[in-house]
């Protein structure tokens, strides 16, 4: 064998045998919060890449459209791998202390935009005003929760708590934008909508979501919300209704977050342990999705783990500050799902809770009051072990 058939067999080998130590192994599907949920036609996965590639690449200048003032500059800086946000991109919202009442637009709410092109100043808030922040939430799953009907939502609200367990659930009834375009389903209370989108329940749907993420994070205009968060006046549209409704699909379909370890003892003890203490009257695991003009989230079961309602916290968890019709004390259960990845897209800690209070998952079982009193309670007296798998299940989501 002469020089040139010993390298070529040599190479040969390498690449037979060396990839796989060359070339990192590929997470798993219940690893990554992102991709599109299954069922989608050839013509739908290609609006979700379109509003993959706006969500996600699109980084706005003031060449095109960012500004004057704003928070960030593209959608993906707040939601790394759509997942949670760090503190470093939380949102600060204040201008109204009572529920049912417009938010004060004269001192610069609802929300602040601390960050402002060149020739700009920044807005600050102006002194003793209460504020409350908010971490980004992961956007996973939520087209699941879009689809959920108004009856479903209502079904678990005890505003009375008329069966006694001290919980009681109220949904946030939010007037709706000019744009906004009611389902068959919806049930409206004197004009004003269920709210299931955000720390408090604020935005009806996605489209209202999406549509004040770009006016309020990024200082966008679309015909949609034409006013210049600055200035007060109509502009001309800096994104068009296309892009904003390809993002909207895109939250719509992106996959609801899959668990993990299902089978290991621990999850399995800890998912009972969570039952028994009531955590699950508020995180409720379990919803199925009724017909829906996208095929693929019709009929799904689901397993969110949230009731998309406001509850009581408690004074430790009140800031003062309120959206909709909810009480400055009141929040709407978060979902669960995913919560094991939050450290994926946060630095590699926890910074749980409505503003990232919380540096670990028992940092905010603890934080938990009002309605969650006795559940909070209930966990501190457990053993050591069973704080653990309560903690490995809620882990494994």
């Amino acid at each position: 064998m002469n020089l040139n058939q010993t390298i070529s067999l040599l190479t040969t080998m390498l690449l037979l045998f060396g990839c796989e130590k060359i070339i990192p192994v590929a997470p798993a599907e219940n690893e990554l919060l992102d991709g599109p949920t299954e069922g989608l036609t050839q013509s739908q996965q290609a609006q979700f890449l379109a509003g993959d590639v706006a969500f996600n690449d699109e980084v706005f200048s003031k060449e095109t459209g960012l500004g004057p003032l704003f928070v960030a500059t593209s959608c993906g800086s707040c939601h790394a791998g759509d997942g949670k946000g760090h503190p470093f991109t939380t949102l600060t919202r204040f201008g109204q202390t009572l529920p049912n009442t417009p938010p004060d637009l004269t001192i610069g709410g609802p929300q602040l935009q601390q960050r402002a092109v060149p020739g700009f100043e920044p807005e600050r808030i102006p002194e003793g005003t209460p504020s409350m922040n908010f971490t980004p939430p992961a956007v996973t799953g939520l087209g699941f929760l879009e689809a959920l009907t108004d009856e479903q939502i209502l079904a678990n609200s005890d505003p009375n708590d008329t069966d006694g367990d001290g919980i009681s659930g109220v949904p946030n009834y939010i007037t709706p934008p000019s744009y906004f375009n009611p389902r068959a389903d919806h049930q409206p209370v004197a004009g004003q909508y269920i709210g299931r989108f955000g720390k408090k329940g604020a935005a009806i749907d996605l489209l209202q979501q999406t549509v004040g993420a770009y006016n309020q994070d990024m200082g966008v205009t679309s015909t949609f919300e034409p006013v210049d968060t600055h200035s007060g006046f109509s502009t001309d549209p800096e994104v068009s209704d296309q892009t904003v409704r390809d993002v909207v699909f895109y939250l719509q379909t992106l996959k609801a977050p899959l668990p993990r370890d299902e089978n290991d003892p621990s999850v399995i003890s800890g998912k009972a342990l969570f039952s028994n203490i009531d955590c699950s009257a508020c995180h409720i695991p379990t919803f199925t999705t009724p017909q829906n003009p996208n095929a693929a989230l019709s009929n799904k079961t689901i397993y969110p783990y949230t009731d998309l309602l406001l509850h009581d916290m408690g004074p430790g968890l009140d800031d003062g500050v309120t959206e909709g019709s909810a009480e400055t004390f009141e929040w709407r259960t978060p979902p669960l799902w995913g919560l094991g990845l939050s450290p994926n897209s946060q630095g590699g800690e926890f910074f749980l809770m409505h503003d990232g209070r919380a540096k670990s998952i028992e940092e905010a079982i603890l934080l938990h009051g009002g309605e969650a009193q006795a559940s909070r309670d209930a966990y501190s007296a457990m053993s050591e072990t069973e704080k653990e798998d309560l903690i490995a299940f809620l882990k494994s989501l």
